[in-house]
């Protein structure tokens, strides 16, 4: 999908997510811009605690009781921030689907597969009986596993983590939702299952025109997968555009620490892949200014007491640095 036509499913602006006290507040996500379209798959990329699950959850309204947020999140022009518990249970499953990272724990262990699918598209979307039947197995179909009326008088432990997780998908797009949530919907599989799910996921968003946001820590796994990469770091965005010129020519540090840490095609086997200097902080650890200069090779005076704004470097390419290094 070309993000430069057409409007957008999802716009989020200024989304703020702390913790904590408001005198002293621990920042989760800070001022984080978004659009997603339709059929688009759009990677958020970083470490642990750099805000990419909290955005997430607070997508599908299950923030935890005791966080604060506030800015807008604009989705097919209803806006999800002003809704209460009832009006997010309308949402979730229905406007906005979710893949988890592990599939085991995501389907229920008591109740086969056709009727965790049966329940929801009775639910969601009031389909019953042997239409709801029929939905079910094409679904299934349309995510690659055969034998689906078999399949759906099984249980989640007669099934590989592989299967499990296409289950999974295939029980987020019953809903027909507009946008995706895929929160590391690899992690627990073998990297050939692994390569297998994202190709399912950007062949369903193509054909079916539902918006994929892809959460993962693993820019490596965007690769031929999303239209375009949103690098998060500290809560905050230090980078996005286009993946091909995001890992083509990355100029943040954080970006291009990330494009060198993942093997590609030309990595000399037994070798070492270079690593990013020191570890993640964590919230409540942050520093001030731009969050990775402790780490960063190009660091100068500036970064420390400043966060640098967000700025184009060329059509649909932005990002946050005082010192860039190489890139467009």
């Amino acid at each position: 999908m070309d993000a430069s036509t057409g409007q957008p499913v999802l716009r989020v602006s200024g989304l703020d997510i702390a913790y904590g006290s408001v005198a002293d507040p621990v920042h989760a996500v800070r001022g984080l811009d978004f659009e997603l379209y339709p059929g688009e798959v759009l990677a958020v990329v970083g470490e642990s605690g750099s805000g990419k699950t909290q955005t997430a959850l607070a997508l599908m309204g299950l923030l935890a009781a005791t966080s604060r947020r506030s800015g807008s999140m604009i989705l097919e022009g209803s806006a999800l921030q002003d809704l209460d518990e009832a009006g997010w249970t309308m949402v979730r499953g229905r406007r906005i689907g979710l893949v988890s990272q592990d599939p085991a724990q995501a389907l229920n262990p008591y109740l086969t597969i056709g009727r965790q699918m049966l329940e929801l598209l009775q639910c969601h979307r009031g389909v019953k009986g042997e239409a709801a039947r029929s939905e079910a197995e094409a679904m299934l179909s349309s995510v690659g596993l055969g034998d689906q009326a078999r399949l759906l008088q099984q249980y989640p432990h007669e099934l590989s983590g592989g299967m499990q997780q296409r289950v999974v998908l295939a029980l987020a797009l019953l809903g027909k939702p507009a946008v995706l949530v895929a929160d590391e919907p690899t992690t627990a599989l073998d990297v050939t299952t692994q390569a297998q799910v994202l190709a399912l996921i950007r062949d369903l968003a193509s054909q079916t025109g539902t918006a994929v946001l892809l959460i993962t820590h693993d820019l490596a796994v965007v690769r031929g997968v999303a239209d375009r990469v949103l690098v998060m770091y500290g809560g905050r965005v230090l980078e996005q555009g286009p993946t091909t010129e995001i890992i083509a020519s990355a100029g943040h540090p954080y970006t291009s620490g990330l494009v060198a840490c993942a093997p590609g095609l030309n990595s000399i086997p037994g070798t070492d892949l270079p690593s990013l200097l020191g570890q993640a902080p964590g919230a409540g650890n942050w520093p001030g200014g731009c969050p990775f200069h402790p780490r960063c090779p190009r660091s100068q005076d500036a970064c420390v007491v400043q966060m640098p704004a967000l700025e184009p470097v060329s059509p649909g390419h932005l990002r946050a640095c005082f010192n860039p290094g190489g890139g467009a």
